[in-house]
């Protein structure tokens, strides 16, 4: 497949199993108690075994602390650090530092102002992800099933390189990769039956639907 697929938010050896046959490059794992796809460090440790060798697993954390990180490094062993708050370029060194692990630096996007932030990262973190801003009152920064103007990233530097996120689901990735052309796409509520629920046939939809597009 010529773009990167993260499919995140993943809590089953089942769906694990299904996203890695489908052909993912990235596993996400999401640590964020008031997400109904929050996993322990444990489990995540446990789940990304199957992982190894075939995609890069990702732990998502949002402005987790430094022993939070610790334990998650420690016991997970991610190949990657997603950071999903208001982390700023600062932050991002100084975990890349800390870990010496990539980082991937997610912002919101809903209108261009929103493009702005990306330059303070570029050159600090490794990859960003552009997800959609959550809708007002909600507790989930990401995963919330709402897509922003794809349109809007006409504007980037080409060779910039991201993941797309937000609202993604097999009926309209194909007019995301059409519109973005992005280097990469992230997933989670889009292949869900419900909340925290990851879907096989919708993951196996996703890909079709993108390997077509």
């Amino acid at each position: 497949m010529p773009l990167d697929i993260k499919i995140c938010g993943l809590s089953t050896p089942e769906t694990i199993a299904a996203v890695l046959d489908g052909g993912a490059s990235h596993v996400g794992f999401i640590f964020f108690p008031k997400s109904p796809r929050n996993v322990t460090p444990a489990q995540a440790a446990l789940l990304r075994q199957a992982a190894i060798g075939r995609a890069k697993a990702v732990a998502v954390t949002v402005d987790a602390s430094d022993d939070f990180l610790d334990a998650i490094v420690s016991q997970m062993k991610p190949d990657m650090l997603q950071l999903h708050g208001k982390e700023t370029p600062e932050r991002v060194t100084y975990v890349r530092e800390r870990y010496n692990l990539p980082v991937m630096k997610a912002l919101s996007v809903s209108e261009p102002a929103d493009l702005l932030p990306i330059q303070g990262f570029v050159g600090v973190a490794d990859r960003l992800l552009l997800d959609a801003k959550a809708p007002k009152g909600s507790e989930l920064p990401g995963g919330n099933g709402v897509s922003f103007d794809w349109r809007l990233l006409a504007a980037l530097d080409p060779g910039l390189d991201y993941m797309l996120s937000g609202g993604l689901n097999p009926d309209n990735v194909g007019d995301a990769i059409r519109i973005a052309n992005p280097p990469g796409l992230d997933v989670s509520s889009g292949v869900e039956s419900a909340p925290g629920v990851k879907d096989t046939g919708l993951i196996r939809d996703f890909f079709e639907a993108a390997r077509k597009a």
